[in-house]
């Protein structure tokens, strides 16, 4: 879905309680004061009227899963709205079935302001126009070439077996993934390491090139784990990493000016 950065984004909420829904609608404007946000109502019932009453469809939507006369998914069902769908709930337990809709978010109450940014800024890359505007300006030499060709459907998540129960992995999680022995882990900001059944190159292909970067054979970091970069020797440069890795993180000279590029991009 592209947005006509002409006007402004148009956001709904559907919410049960007015107190949460409020305070949605006070942390989405300060992350952008521009947006059109606006409460739809409570229930399945109301949020179905408004948009059969012929509204602008609004460009994301923040559902509250439980409400007053069911699940939103039952909203889902009958009306099928166009925009991008951000779940947000108390309960963690309908994880899979909301992405099972295609959600490009799923935020657990009481929601974090940083969580919450995460999936603005999600939803910005998703309409293509950022990059866009981006790739236009910039040529940069050996940095990624999927990055100039358009807008692409990049990994989100990794549904993860831990004995027998399947927990959702959110790409944003991760600081960054690396291998040992042959095994890739990723390791996440809050919830230590754990085992991915995919390759290095290969998640190389599936994520976003704006948020991981191959710095070394071993490890494919995120930028939000990079919190210091220092010239090394013969023209390498030296990472630091939050949550840190085990041995230090030398991007070669071949390397490092697209990798400095990509930290300023």
């Amino acid at each position: 879905m592209e947005i006509n950065r002409e006007r402004q984004v148009r956001v709904a909420i559907l919410e049960d309680e007015l107190p949460a829904a409020r305070l949605l609608k006070n942390m989405l404007h300060s992350l952008r004061p521009d947006w059109v946000v606006e409460h739809i109502g409570s229930s399945n019932e109301e949020a179905v009227a408004w948009f059969k009453a012929g509204r602008q469809e609004p460009d994301i939507l923040f559902l509250d899963i439980e409400l007053s006369d069911g699940v939103s998914f039952e909203f889902l069902d009958e009306v099928r709205p166009k925009g991008m769908i951000v779940f947000t709930t108390a309960y963690d337990e309908y994880a899979v079935r909301a992405f099972s809709v295609d959600s490009i978010d799923y935020l657990l109450k009481p929601i974090e302001m940083e969580r919450l940014r995460l999936s603005v800024e999600k939803f910005e890359k998703r309409t293509g126009a950022y990059f866009s505007q981006i790739n236009e300006k910039n040529d940069w030499k050996g940095f990624p070439q999927k990055m100039a060709a358009g807008e692409k459907n990049y990994r989100k998540r990794f549904l993860m077996q831990r004995g027998n129960q399947m927990e959702v992995l959110m790409v944003e999680d991760v600081a960054y993934f690396f291998s040992e022995n042959k095994i890739t882990y990723a390791q996440t900001f809050r919830q230590g390491s754990m085992v991915v059944d995919y390759s290095l190159d290969r998640l190389g292909d599936e994520l976003d090139p704006a948020l991981f970067f191959r710095a070394t054979r071993q490890i494919l970091l995120c930028s939000r784990a990079v919190t210091k970069i220092e010239n090394y020797f013969q023209g390498k440069v030296s990472v630091s990493l939050s949550p840190e890795f085990k041995e230090p993180v030398l991007v070669s000279k071949e390397k490092s000016e697209s990798f400095k590029k990509w930290l300023n991009y």
